[in-house]
C-alpha cells in the first residue's frame, strides 16, 4: 500500500515546496488539483497544457514522487451549462496532460442539482439525471482512450450517485472499459447509516474490486446527531477494520488523505503507517 494526500492539504504552494513536504511526511506523492497549489495554473480551459505539465511531472519524478490521480472534478448537472462545457474542456486538457504529469487517470464526483453547493437535492435521484451523468461520463471516457489513460468517477450522498449501486449502474451505462472508481467511504454516508458503515465498505469492495484505483482516507464522529469528519485517527472509524478489507481487495492499493490538515498531518501519516505496517507482517 502507498500513502498519498491531496496536494493542497500541504498548505504550501508550488511544486518545489509540495516535494519538501512530501518528504518530510515520507509520503509517495499527492491526488493533485493544480489550481488549488500551483498559482500559474488556473482553472480555465487551456490552464494546463504540456510545457507546464511537463515540468510539474518531472519536479515529481526527479524526486521520487508520484501523482495518484488528477482531480478535475467538476459539476456535471449543474444549471449553468456554459459552465459545465467550460469544465468539461478543463478536464480534457487535463487528460491530453496526464502522462506528462506522470499519472494515466483523472477524476470527478458526479454532482447535484444544488449547483455550488454540492448538496442532496431531490432531482439527484432521478433516472434523468443519471441520464446526464452518464452521457457526460462517456465523452469524456472516450476522449481518455483518445489520450491512452482513463476516468474515474466518485460517487456521494448528496450527489446523482449516491451510493454504491448507483454508481455501479452509471458505470455500466457509461460502458467503457477506461472508467475506473474512486472509492470514499465517508462520502456515503450520513447520521442516517454511519453505523452501517462497514457494510458500506464490503458492499463497495465487493462490487467494484481492483477497478478501485484510489481509496480516499477520511475519518468522522457523530456529534448532536450529525456527521462530522476529522482528523484520521480522530474520530470513530476502526482503521484496523478498514485497513485488513482494504488490502484482502487490493495490497498495493492506493490511498489518499483528504482533508486532513495543518498539524493533524504528521499525526495521521504516522497513525495510518503504523496500521499498515502491521497489517504487513
Amino acid at each position: 500500500m502507498k500513502l498519498y494526500i491531496r496536494a493542497h492539504d500541504l498548505g504550501v504552494k508550488g511544486m518545489d515546496n509540495v516535494v519538501r513536504r512530501l518528504d518530510e511526511l515520507g509520503l509517495d506523492g499527492v491526488q493533485l488539483v493544480a489550481y488549488k497549489v500551483l498559482p500559474d495554473v488556473p482553472y480555465v480551459p487551456g490552464g494546463i497544457d504540456e510545457v507546464k505539465a511537463r515540468v510539474i511531472g518531472n519536479t515529481l519524478s526527479a524526486a521520487g514522487k508520484e501523482v495518484a490521480l488528477i482531480g478535475a472534478y467538476f459539476n456535471p448537472v449543474h444549471s449553468d451549462k456554459n459552465k459545465v462545457d467550460s469544465c468539461k474542456r478543463i478536464f480534457k486538457d487535463y487528460l491530453h496532460c496526464a502522462k506528462l504529469l506522470g499519472c494515466d487517470i483523472v477524476g470527478s464526483e458526479t454532482g447535484s442539482f444544488n449547483d455550488d453547493k454540492w448538496t442532496y437535492h431531490p432531482s439527484n435521484r432521478t433516472d434523468a439525471a443519471l441520464t446526464v451523468v452518464v452521457d457526460i461520463f462517456r465523452e469524456l471516457a472516450d476522449c481518455a482512450v483518445e489520450a491512452g489513460v482513463n476516468i474515474a468517477m466518485e460517487g456521494a450522498f448528496g450527489h446523482v450517485c449516491y451510493d454504491v449501486k448507483r454508481l455501479s449502474q452509471a458505470i455500466e451505462c457509461v460502458n467503457r472499459p477506461n472508467v475506473k472508481v474512486i472509492f470514499d467511504l465517508y462520502n456515503y454516508l450520513d447520521a442516517s447509516n454511519a453505523e452501517s458503515c462497514y457494510d458500506i465498505l464490503d458492499e463497495g469492495l465487493d462490487t467494484f474490486g481492483r477497478q478501485i484505483e484510489i481509496f480516499h482516507i477520511k475519518d468522522f464522529d457523530v456529534k448532536e446527531g450529525k456527521l462530522v469528519q476529522c482528523a484520521v485517527g480522530k474520530g470513530i472509524l476502526d482503521f484496523d477494520r478498514v485497513l485488513k478489507a482494504i488490502y484482502s481487495c487490493n495490497p498495493d492499493a492506493k490511498l489518499v488523505f483528504e482533508g486532513t490538515v495543518g498539524d493533524d498531518v504528521p499525526q495521521a501519516v504516522r497513525y495510518i503507517r503504523s496500521k499498515i505496517q502491521k497489517l504487513c507482517n
